[in-house]
C-alpha cells in the first residue's frame, strides 16, 4: 500500500494522485516545552498523526507538517521562557502559510485541510490561508479547511475522560489530553514516571507584558497529567479523526469508500 506521507513518495506519484483530486492534509504544530514527560515536538507529532490516520479513510496525502508556531502564550502553552520553546513572529508564521498554500495550489491541489495542533496557531494560520487566497485570485480553484483537531472530542468522550470536570482545553496543555494522545500514537515518547504535580495553573483575567513567568507551574504543566492511559488518547483519537473525516467528506462531497 502506498503511503499517506508526500515526503514518502515521489513526485510522480504526488502529480497523479493530485491530478485525481487527492485532499492534502497540512498538519500545524509547533517546537514547544510539554513538561518534563512530552517531547517538545507534541504539537507537531500529534497532528501529522491525527492527520495520517484521516487522510487514509479518504485516500489523502499528508504534507510534511509546518513545526514552528506563535509565541507560546503562558496561559496556554506556559510562555517563552522555557528552553527549547522555539517559536515564530505572527507575521513569519503568516508569511510561512501564505507561501505553503500557493505552493500547493501551483501543484494543482484542489482541496487542502490544514490541521492546527497548537493553541497559538490559529488566527495567524488563517491570515495566511487568506492572504494566499487574495493573491491566487478568483480564478483559483482551491478550497482550503482550517481546523482545530481537540474541537472534535466530544462532550461525552470529555465528561469520562475528565469525570471530576473538564479544565479547558488552554489548561490541557501538556495535560491528560496530550499525554494520552500521545501514549496512544507516541508510547516510546513519554515519561509517565516523569509527570509532575502541578497544576491546575490559577491566571487572572488579564495579561501582563512582560510576562510573569511566576504565573506558570515550574515544570511548565499547565494541569496534571495524571490519569492519562493509552485507552483514553485511542479514544479521543477515534473522535477526533472521525470527526474531520466527517467534515473533510461533507465539505469536498467525497463518497464514502469501504
Amino acid at each position: 500500500m502506498t503511503s499517506v506521507f508526500m515526503d514518502q513518495i515521489s513526485w510522480i506519484e504526488y502529480q497523479q494522485r493530485v491530478n485525481d483530486g487527492a485532499v492534502v492534509f497540512l498538519p500545524c504544530g509547533a517546537t514547544e516545552q510539554h513538561g518534563p514527560h512530552l517531547p517538545l515536538g507534541t504539537d507537531a507529532l500529534l497532528s501529522t498523526a491525527i492527520a495520517a490516520d484521516a487522510a487514509r479513510q479518504v485516500d489523502g496525502i499528508v504534507a510534511p507538517a509546518l513545526a514552528y508556531g506563535y509565541k507560546s502564550q503562558p496561559k496556554c502553552g506556559g510562555g517563552q521562557h522555557f528552553c527549547g520553546t522555539t517559536s515564530l513572529d505572527g507575521a513569519t508564521l503568516i508569511a510561512l502559510v501564505q507561501d505553503g498554500v500557493r505552493e500547493f495550489a501551483r501543484h494543482g491541489v484542489k482541496r487542502l485541510v490544514l490541521v492546527l495542533g497548537h493553541y497559538e496557531n490559529q488566527w495567524f494560520v488563517a491570515e495566511g490561508i487568506q492572504l494566499a487566497l487574495r493573491e491566487l485570485g478568483t480564478a483559483c480553484e482551491l478550497v482550503v479547511m482550517r481546523l482545530e483537531h481537540w474541537d472534535y472530542c466530544s462532550e461525552k468522550t470529555l465528561a469520562d475522560v475528565f469525570p471530576d470536570g473538564f479544565p479547558g482545553f488552554a489548561l490541557e496543555h501538556a495535560a491528560v489530553i496530550e499525554t494520552s494522545l500521545m501514549l496512544h500514537y507516541h508510547p516510546s515518547l513519554v515519561r509517565l514516571d516523569l509527570i509532575p504535580d502541578d497544576g491546575p495553573a490559577e491566571f487572572p483575567l488579564y495579561d501582563i507584558y512582560p510576562t510573569r513567568t511566576e504565573w506558570v507551574p515550574p515544570s511548565g504543566v499547565l494541569s496534571s497529567a495524571r490519569g492519562s492511559d493509552a485507552a483514553k488518547g485511542a479514544r479521543m483519537a477515534e473522535d477526533i479523526v472521525g470527526g474531520i473525516v466527517s467534515a473533510v467528506r461533507h465539505e469536498f462531497c467525497l463518497e464514502v469508500t469501504s
